[in-house]
């Protein structure tokens, strides 16, 4: 299963991980809260790094 990185709005250790969403759901994962962050971390520069380039011009 794959999470929508751009929805997280809370990610917790209670000692399960919790990943709560903007809409309310919740879901427990076995990473942890650093591994999600990580796993956000390289999702957003992937994003960022293969994303449109604005090339100036006309």
């Amino acid at each position: 299963m794959t999470i929508n990185a751009e929805l997280i709005e809370l990610v917790e250790e209670t000692p399960d991980t919790v990943i709560t969403l903007t809409n309310g759901k919740k879901y427990v994962v076995n990473e942890t809260c650093s591994e999600i962050i990580d796993l956000v971390i390289c999702y957003k520069r992937k994003i960022f790094a293969d994303g449109p380039t604005y090339v100036g011009g006309e």
